[in-house]
């Protein structure tokens, strides 16, 4: 006889009990997921293209002989780096200088101001700097021939960091901008040429208001200066062929090469033009290796000299530099001897950037 199942009928103890499912990821999900993956390479690929690839073409191999000229050039380089950056204390040698050395400083500043006297320049002006320096900044200039009121200005501190020569940070910027207001004063630019040589770039000034580039380009805003250009020569006297002689801030290690021989180009996103026509001057005029980054201006290292000043307030300003802390060994040292410098590199380097000054301060 089959028993009849009711209300309080046993529940059949055979059934299989249903399986739950946990649904951690919903197709939605992982349809967001997707475009998430496809922005973020998307953005990583602007990047790369936006920020680090270079018009032209930067030299390989083997540099080619050095010309008479660069031979001249590399010895007059060496000179005023030795005389500037020597701390054995000979004759005419100035060796540490900046607040903390106040009488070297006042060497350094007399040096820099009696070569330029000797290139005949009539006009040396003299920009205090109100607190934390004994000296002051000093500019010549090259008057403009058909727009005067636009102006190119190539710049370099000549201080040095506390207890340091300073040979390659930065004998060697100051070396390259003093060769750039002997030659380049016969020429006839369109643009007017403001050559500057800046106090108080190392600590404790450094990006505060005592900073003496900062000083001159918040006067040049307040007296309303049409500056289309900056050239902050920083750094650019130090090479090397070995690989892993090269670092950089982290992600740039995966996009530049691990060999410090080249020179570099850098600048904020909002200078990336005038970046980029540099670049493709130096390029296409000079037999040496280069490499160009426009990228954001907090980026560890990029903001770090003169150039800084002037985007402060506004201005387009870019760095040539050798990398400084990224290559060199002896940087911020007190082995950042003279000795220990490439002149010969130097030269070549020097060269190319008196070809991107003249090209900017006479382009249509």
């Amino acid at each position: 006889m089959t028993p009849i199942n009711d209300a309080h009928s046993e529940p059949d103890q055979t059934a299989k009990p249903k399986k739950l499912r946990f649904h951690l990821v919903t197709k939605a999900a992982l349809k967001r997921l997707a475009v998430l993956f496809i922005v973020l390479i998307a953005l990583t690929i602007t990047f790369v293209l936006y920020g680090t690839v270079m018009p032209g073409e930067s030299h390989r191999g083997p540099l080619p002989p050095a010309t008479i000229v660069q031979q001249q050039l590399a010895d007059e380089l060496r000179t005023s780096v030795t005389i500037l950056a020597d701390a054995t204390g000979g004759v005419g040698r100035v060796g540490n200088r900046s607040t903390f050395y106040p009488k070297r400083f006042a060497q350094a500043a007399a040096y820099i101001h009696d070569t330029l006297k000797s290139f005949s320049y009539t006009t040396i002006t003299e920009i205090p700097v109100a607190r934390g320096s004994p000296v002051p900044n000093f500019e010549v200039s090259i008057p403009g021939t058909t727009l005067p009121g636009e102006i190119v200005v190539v710049g370099a501190h000549y201080d040095a960091f506390q207890g340091t020569p300073g040979a390659d940070d930065n004998a060697s910027g100051v070396a390259a901008v003093l060769h750039l207001a002997r030659t380049l004063r016969e020429t006839a630019p369109k643009r007017t040429i403001r050559l500057l040589f800046f106090v108080n770039e190392e600590p404790p000034a450094f990006w505060t208001p005592d900073m003496g580039s900062w000083v001159y380009a918040k006067r040049c805003r307040a007296a309303n200066d049409n500056i289309v250009a900056m050239f902050s020569i920083e750094s650019i006297g130090y090479y090397s062929d070995s690989p892993g002689s090269q670092k950089y801030p982290p992600p740039l290690s995966f996009l530049y090469p691990d060999t410090g021989n080249f020179i570099g180009f850098v600048s904020n996103l909002s200078s990336r033009p005038l970046n980029r026509r540099a670049i493709t001057t130096f390029r296409a005029t000079t037999a040496f290796p280069s490499e160009g980054a426009n990228l954001p201006g907090w980026l560890h290292g990029v903001g770090w000299s003169d150039h800084w000043s002037f985007w402060k307030e506004g201005y387009r300003a870019i760095m040539i530099t050798d990398t400084a802390v990224f290559r060199n060994p002896h940087y911020h040292t007190p082995t950042d001897h003279p000795n220990t410098l490439d002149y010969d590199r130097m030269s070549r380097v020097v060269e190319g950037i008196s070809a991107v000054v003249k090209a900017e301060a006479s382009r249509p």
